[in-house]
């Protein structure tokens, strides 16, 4: 399915292009914005692989990876970047991943973007379970997942080495029926 075009009320998710690089690399580069992902700062030259290695998979057929630009509307600024992965292990699944600017957390944005995800992966490509990991430390990745109606479910111990220690993720999953039940509420 390309290409993937999603708005809400603010934000809009968009395949992401070579020129986004620069604005992908100012969150993907800075510690502050990394500092509860899986790896570390990102070169700028690591950010344009990531992009030309996305841009390359959105071609695919059947593709498995759908790699987004957020997209605040009103100032049609990047102001993040969001990805849906297939999970070659298990059915109809999925896993989820979003890293936002600094300057744009603590308004919803998350949120939002989690919920546009969410549409993606069962609305359009009618999968069964979603699910997304973050740090236990990470409280704000931890409440927008809950606020976007995932469940908390368990903790894969020692998950992720960073900056040579091992780290735990706490994983969050949502069934397509939980997600139609949230999207009847709201």
């Amino acid at each position: 399915m390309y290409p993937i075009s999603r708005t809400s009320a603010r934000l809009k998710l968009r395949e992401l292009t070579v020129d986004d690089v620069d604005a992908v690399h100012a969150i993907y580069g800075s510690a502050e914005a990394t500092e509860h992902l899986s790896f570390e700062p990102r070169t700028r030259d690591q950010v344009g692989q990531i992009a030309v290695r996305s841009i390359a998979a959105a071609s695919k057929t059947p593709r498995d990876e759908y790699a987004l630009a957020v997209i605040e509307r009103d100032s049609t600024a990047l102001i993040g970047f969001a990805r849906l992965a297939l999970d070659p292990h298990q059915q109809q699944g999925a896993t989820i991943g979003f890293a936002l600017r600094p300057d744009a957390w603590g308004v919803g944005y998350g949120v939002e973007t989690v919920q546009l995800l969410l549409e993606v992966g069962f609305g359009e490509l009618g999968l069964h379970r979603i699910w997304g990991a973050r740090s236990p430390h990470n409280s704000a990745s931890a409440k927008t997942m809950l606020t976007a109606g995932m469940s908390e479910d368990y903790t894969i111990r020692e998950h992720i080495q960073k900056a040579g220690e091992w780290r735990d993720s706490v994983v969050h999953t949502i069934l397509r029926h939980e997600w139609q039940t949230v999207q009847q509420v709201v």
